[in-house]
């Protein structure tokens, strides 16, 4: 492993800090979020908090009967981003569409797939709260119930 140039003091001191200006900004936020990490217990907790929050995700759209369907293998899952369609692998658009425009009602932002993609995605970053997977969760329950095809 070699430490990057911009990170090194040696090399930052051997040229009166003039080498190359560390973005300060990124390293500021990086420093916040790795104490905002060691404060909710570490990298350990954090982690099974992560699998929790996508297991929950995960099981409704395996228990779905195939409403929620989900187009990458299981052992190449996401613990981070969950992408999904609606009705079949391709994704019925008009229902979609619908499960995007109510999410947004109830202040759920975000949602919709990668642009070449298509289709839903369930972005579960760290600072998205377990509150906010379990309210995400409870939609998917009640649109599956409405909706099932």
């Amino acid at each position: 492993w070699e430490c990057p140039s911009v990170l090194e003091y040696k090399v930052q001191a051997g040229n009166s800090s003039l080498y190359n200006t560390p973005q300060c900004f990124s390293i500021y936020v990086m420093g916040l979020v790795l104490e905002w990490i060691k404060n909710s217990g570490g990298a350990a907790a954090t982690e099974k908090v992560s699998i929790v929050k996508s297991q929950m995700i995960y099981y409704i759209i395996g228990n779905s009967q195939g409403f929620y369907v989900y187009p990458v293998e299981p052992e190449n899952r996401s613990k981070m981003n969950i992408p999904f369609c609606i009705g079949n692998a391709k994704g019925e658009d008009a229902l979609g569409k619908r499960f995007l425009d109510k999410a947004l009602e109830h202040n759920m932002l975000s949602l919709k797939g990668h642009r070449s993609v298509g289709g839903i995605r369930t972005s579960l970053y760290n600072a998205v709260t377990f509150e906010d997977i379990q309210k995400l969760a409870a939609f998917m329950k009640n649109f599956l119930q409405m909706h099932q095809l």
